[in-house]
């Protein structure tokens, strides 16, 4: 099994793919970009990806969202990963001896308060990882980064405080990517359908288009817009449901969504995770 994902090994999308499969022995594709790592599935070179959707904090990966409906792929399964981030340097060097802290834009969005202890400059790169591995190979201890535990192992730095994002109940959700739908047996403890649609903007558009999952009992536990177009009249929704697809309930809303709405794509129905319930 060869998982790809976006970032360096390291990052938390890296630590993901490690927890959700539990094998130590899975291998892993570090892509640039999310489009790399979308892209990789389809040329042969990995069998499913690992890509963040939406955090606690900062709300959903913008990239994503659009990336999704065009892949081609199907969303198979999830995972929630608590993000906490680590200040890291080199070994035998010390955090007051940096001016310089370097990590993605989310983290440094989620550290604030380590930054300004110390009067760091913050300097944005591509990945949290990406940051403790330019430290590492620069070696220059007026640097530090902000990054996952597993970057400090990978890496070879040395941890100078632990946890310390500021917010301690910071979550990213990931969702598994691959090029064949998980078809559900009925003997999951609770199943996911995500989709998109889009509506016009027209009065009572939207309504008309979910009075059917109100209609059927089908309960809508996440719902995101974003304009579809450059003219700003088309909105596009990305919605997560409870229940199978092939669900009765379920199939019988999407059927009135598809009557009130356009371009319906089922996304996938998939086990939920257990962090759901905890």
């Amino acid at each position: 099994m060869k998982v790809a994902f976006q970032g360096e090994l390291g990052s938390n999308s890296h630590t993901a793919v490690l927890q959700f499969y539990g094998d130590s022995s899975v291998e892993t594709l570090p892509c640039r970009t999310f489009e790399e790592a979308f892209a990789a599935i389809p040329k042969g070179l990995a069998d499913a990806a690992m890509i963040p959707i939406d955090n606690s904090s900062n709300g959903r990966v913008a990239d994503v969202h659009h990336l999704l409906p065009k892949s081609g792929l199907h969303i198979v399964g999830e995972h929630f990963l608590p993000i906490q981030f680590q200040l890291m340097g080199l070994k035998g060097a010390k955090p007051e001896d940096a001016d310089r802290v370097l990590s993605h834009v989310h983290a440094h969005g989620q550290c604030r308060t380590v930054t300004k202890k110390y009067g760091y400059q913050s300097v944005t790169v591509h990945d949290t990882a990406g940051a403790a591995k330019i430290v590492a190979e620069e070696g220059d201890p007026t640097q530090v980064a902000l990054a996952p535990t597993l970057a400090a192992e990978l890496y070879g730095l040395e941890i100078y405080e632990a946890d310390i994002s500021d917010n301690v109940d910071n979550t990213t959700r990931f969702v598994v990517l691959a090029p064949n739908p998980y078809e559900p047996t009925g003997k999951e403890k609770k199943v996911i359908t995500s989709l998109v649609f889009k509506t016009r903007s027209v009065p009572a558009a939207l309504y008309k288009a979910l009075t059917g999952f109100a209609t059927n009992g089908v309960n809508i536990t996440k719902l995101e817009s974003y304009i579809a177009d450059a003219s700003f009249t088309v909105a596009q929704f990305y919605a997560d449901l409870d229940g199978a697809h092939t669900d009765p309930d379920v199939a019988i809303a999407l059927q009135d969504l598809n009557y009130f709405s356009e371009h319906v794509l089922i996304l996938g129905s998939y086990p939920a995770s257990s962090f759901r319930g905890s």
